[in-house]
């Protein structure tokens, strides 16, 4: 038997493994989600505030709790549509009726206080996942994607998304919803350690935000009522002799909890505006990845007749970062929408967001770019890997030029979407320790 080169050893199979048999985890004895009501009473516009207790033995599993809210589509005076009204929530409701959410470990902030949660939970959602978990389990968040081309406005007719949300919603039906909360802590699998308090509050959007009506007088008025909502909170109960590990390690160094944590900055580009130079866009801390978009400002702020997911390209046709100087990429994107010449920009929502060669993808397709969902994505790290590690922190200044290649209609909003590598700490007086500066 030859080899097809000298260097290379020799290996056995698996399958021949017919001795062993698998370990038995026995470190978690046992896990339950446990319901948790909001801490005061539902309002309509209201923020909706959660406590979960530390107290005890139990450790809690983040990364598995869920949000569950029910919510109807009322006019202002309270009465229901008709059946015919095309009044519906804009895509993945869920999240989208909240404009900010706030975590809170021993009563220490740990997120960032911005009012662009429903663009965060949005953007995550549509770059992370492909059409298999979008047309399953995320119909529970009420996501159905919108119909390139036809997103901007209510278009039951033409906008297939659209025409399902509403038809979930129709008559003010209520429609139940669960899904993950779009938070930093949240998105890591380390179980929080007990004895640490967990409180979040989540401030509502403007239902001029969650609505897309179709009302071409804007006479009418319409309004969310929340009629519900649950944290499901998984708690896990640890072995006693791994907590009294944990102990002792608590007395020699912290509890670590790696984060990918996420930062969004929203500015304003007033209409007639040719050319875009955002000076300090990061100063310091340079992020390891950023998506950029383009929304209508009005929309942004809350326009019940405008979608406030509708990513236009507004006729880029220039785009580049600028690191210390530097120009990133090192041949700037220069799309042409107009001749359909924009697929190295398309490009960049996979080889800037790691989904590059994956079968999942993003159920973005070439054609679906232009109609309402151009993004530009740039992995900015050296290996281009969406892993586990940390990259080296990286300190100067991040700046962004857009081009248009007529001068804008309207004033835009434009949003980005930053991620960087943190750790959150806790130590054995259960003190919550981060430095998000570096």
């Amino acid at each position: 038997m030859a080899l097809v080169h000298p260097h290379s050893v020799e290996c056995t199979k698996t399958e021949l493994d017919i001795f062993g048999v698998p370990p038995t985890q026995t470190a978690l004895e046992k896990g339950q989600w446990i319901e948790h009501h909001p801490i005061a009473t539902l309002t309509d516009t209201g923020p909706i505030e959660f406590q979960v207790s530390g107290s005890g033995d139990d450790y809690l599993d983040l990364a598995n709790t869920f949000l569950y809210v029910s919510a109807a589509i009322k006019h202002a005076d309270g009465t229901n549509l008709a059946d015919d009204e095309e009044a519906g929530p804009v895509n993945l409701w869920l999240h989208s009726l909240f404009s900010q959410l706030d975590v809170s470990l021993n009563n220490v902030l740990i997120s960032s206080s911005t009012h662009n949660y429903a663009y965060r939970a949005f953007l995550e959602t549509l770059l992370s996942y492909g059409p298999a978990a979008k047309n399953a389990f995320l119909t529970s968040s009420l996501w159905y994607k919108d119909t390139p081309g036809h997103m901007e406005k209510a278009d039951v007719t033409n906008n297939t998304g659209y025409a399902a949300r509403i038809q979930r919603t129709k008559k003010s039906r209520v429609v139940y919803m669960m899904g993950r909360l779009h938070s930093d802590l949240f998105f890591q699998d380390r179980y929080l350690i007990n004895n640490v308090d967990l409180r979040l509050r989540l401030t509502r959007s403007k239902d001029a935000f969650s609505l897309l009506v179709k009302d071409a007088a804007g006479t009418k008025d319409y309004k969310v009522e929340v009629k519900g909502a649950i944290l499901f909170c998984r708690k896990v109960s640890v072995r006693a002799s791994i907590q009294v590990a944990h102990i002792k390690a608590l007395e020699k160094g912290t509890a670590k909890y790696p984060i990918r944590r996420i930062q969004t900055k929203v500015f304003s580009v007033s209409r007639g505006t040719l050319v875009v130079n955002q000076e300090n866009l990061f100063l310091g801390s340079l992020p390891r990845r950023l998506v950029v978009g383009c929304v209508s400002n009005a929309a942004y702020n809350g326009d019940q007749q405008l979608n406030p997911f509708h990513f236009n390209h507004f006729d880029i046709n220039f785009l580049a970062l600028y690191v210390d100087g530097k120009q990133v990429p090192a041949k700037p994107l220069q799309p042409n929408f107009e001749k359909g010449d924009h697929v190295r920009s398309y490009l960049t929502l996979y080889n800037g967001t790691g989904r590059m060669h994956q079968d999942g993808g993003n159920d973005i397709a070439f054609g679906d770019y232009p109609g309402g969902y151009t993004l530009f994505a740039f992995d900015l790290t050296a290996d281009l890997s969406d892993q586990c590690h940390f990259e080296p922190v990286r300190e100067g200044n991040l700046r962004l030029e857009v081009h248009f290649n007529k001068a804008l209609p309207s004033t835009i909003n434009v949003i980005t979407y930053a991620e960087f590598d943190n750790v959150i700490e806790i130590d054995r007086s259960r003190n919550v320790l981060f430095d998000y500066t570096s």
